[in-house]
């Protein structure tokens, strides 16, 4: 692995708040991330030296957790309590709402496996314990709750087979693997490959690189770590910034690690000492590749004429 140089995109884009979710729509050649509490979905395209070139923002009317490219155009959005469309107009409709009528949960992050389902994870406000739970959009549009019991449900991803899913849980600490079935995306035999039991350093999103290794935002611990499948250490990369919240591989070749981060929660004095958080930083010359975005592969109410 060679030494890789680590910048926040420049620009004049404003800092997000809790910049999260970032995902490389390799189609259209862009970025993709959200922030969760500025209520905002975020497309950037980039220039060929790699550095931000346009943002395109389009502002959702609650708290938005996670969003996927869709196969039929648009994208699908996992904010509020559950699922929603928003096509390329910036117009939105609701989907599934698992969650309809709460006010004490939303939903956190989301992803889409090989067989372009939509997963989504909740918690709850105050982050009690227990209070989250892991849905999943089906090809048909409905929703089914697929693991309860979760507390800050977060970063989900799946093996280069898609034999194995990833999921992190930022209120225990804990990084676990499934065994997934595909065709049913039934998960079984979960198993803890890494926990953290440092005050304040949770493991926040992940993505799967094409060789297999996990790489894991660590929120407070100003750093992304890459795993193996069997959860051993392989690398860390420190960033100028406490919060890193998520990560995602993009670029033209896929070798560009991008991260989101976050300012929410800090003072003004960490404010003043880590200028750029709550920006996306791009990480090059890992010398490493990720797997394309799944884009979802379900009905969607352009494709229904709704």
């Amino acid at each position: 692995m060679t030494e890789p140089q680590i910048a926040a995109w420049s620009g004049s884009e404003t800092p997000g708040v809790l910049s999260e979710g970032p995902r490389w729509h390799h189609e259209r050649q862009e970025l993709l991330w959200v922030d969760i509490l500025g209520c905002q979905v975020h497309r950037g395209t980039l220039t060929g030296d790699g550095s931000l070139d346009r943002i395109t923002t389009t502002a959702i009317d609650r708290h938005v957790g996670a969003v996927a490219p869709a196969l039929q155009g648009g994208y699908v959005v996992a904010a509020g309590p559950g699922f929603l469309f928003l096509d390329e107009d910036g117009s939105l409709q609701e989907l599934a709402q698992p969650e309809a009528g709460r006010t004490d949960v939303r939903m956190n992050d989301g992803a889409c496996d090989p067989q372009g389902r939509f997963w989504a994870g909740t918690m709850a406000y105050d982050e009690s314990p227990g209070a989250g739970a892991l849905y999943r959009l089906e090809l048909d549009g409905n929703c089914s709750t697929v693991l309860t019991g979760l507390t800050i449900a977060n970063g989900i991803g799946w093996s280069p087979d898609g034999r194995t899913m990833y999921l992190n849980d930022s209120g225990t600490g804990c990084l676990d693997a499934f065994d997934f079935e595909p065709s049913s995306g039934t998960i079984t035999r979960r198993r803890t490959l890494v926990h953290s039991d440092q005050p304040g350093v949770v493991p926040d999103g992940l993505t799967v690189d094409a060789d297999g290794g996990i790489w894991v935002a660590w929120w407070g611990g100003a750093a992304v770590s890459r795993y193996r499948p069997d959860g051993t250490l392989l690398a860390s990369f420190r960033l100028p910034v406490e919060r890193p919240t998520s990560c995602a591989f993009g670029g033209s070749d896929l070798a560009t690690l991008f991260v989101t981060t976050a300012r929410a929660g800090l003072d003004d004095e960490a404010r003043a000492r880590q200028p750029d958080c709550g920006r996306v930083f791009a990480i090059v010359g890992l010398g490493l590749h990720g797997l394309p975005c799944q884009l979802y592969r379900g009905r969607v109410p352009s494709a229904v004429g709704a």
